[in-house]
């Protein structure tokens, strides 16, 4: 008999590695900061080989880049890679929502009504990134009733990829301005109760649209 072998322990590259893509999801370190291998050493409390490799593998991720005369940066944003982002998002989510639709259950359903609470409730605190977690949750209730894992892992590639996208997009959005947030959350939780798919298909589509030109005008603000 072949016994399976006990896996190893969680590597101090491996966290290390998740300490700075937390940081870079949550937005504390912002597109472009620079990760000084020495410094982000000193900052986690480890040596520089750990680090070294987290930020290799950070860059496979689409979570960093190398700079000339820089070095590792945490991505930076541009409005091209912004538009093949989300132009593959549009072709992925939306047919991950029609299928979902088709095959949601009560179950299901009453689990996104309780997300769009959740999500209600994170954006009356002010709690950006809580609430694009809540929003992630949300549609991942639908993406995976469609019982495709391979297109739900494929969209939340995407979704690691553009996650600083996402925090520039809404770096404005408060408790006195939620329609970024409310405009079409409620319709996709219905468009899933009555499993309504082209309905589904439509949302997701025009919500993708809708945060793509948020956050063109942001940057081009920004860069202006």
């Amino acid at each position: 008999m072949t016994m399976p072998k006990v896996p190893p322990p969680e590597s101090m590259a491996d966290q290390v590695f998740t300490v700075i893509r937390r940081a870079i999801m949550s937005g504390d370190l912002p597109a472009g900061h620079r990760l000084r291998i020495r410094d982000v050493a000193a900052q986690v409390g480890t040596s520089v080989m750990p680090v070294r490799e987290a930020i290799r593998r950070l860059e496979e991720a689409g979570l960093a880049e190398r700079v000339p005369h820089r070095g590792a940066v945490v991505r930076r944003l541009g409005l091209v890679e912004l538009m093949h982002i989300y132009d593959a998002r549009r072709v992925l989510e939306t047919e991950a929502a029609r299928r979902g639709a088709r095959a949601m259950t009560r179950a299901a359903v009453q689990a996104m009504e309780r997300g769009y609470h959740r999500l209600q409730v994170l954006v009356a605190r002010g709690d950006v990134v809580g609430a694009l977690d809540a929003d992630e949750d949300l549609l991942l209730i639908l993406y995976r009733a469609g019982d495709n894992p391979v297109l739900v892992e494929l969209i939340q590639g995407l979704w690691q990829r553009c996650r600083p996208y996402k925090i520039a997009g809404v770096q404005q959005v408060n408790a006195d301005d939620n329609s970024a947030w409310a405009l079409y959350q409620p319709q996709l939780v219905e468009a899933a109760r009555t499993k309504d798919a082209p309905s589904a298909g439509r949302l997701t589509d025009e919500s993708l649209r809708h945060a793509a030109r948020r956050i063109e005008a942001q940057l081009a603000s920004t860069a202006g």
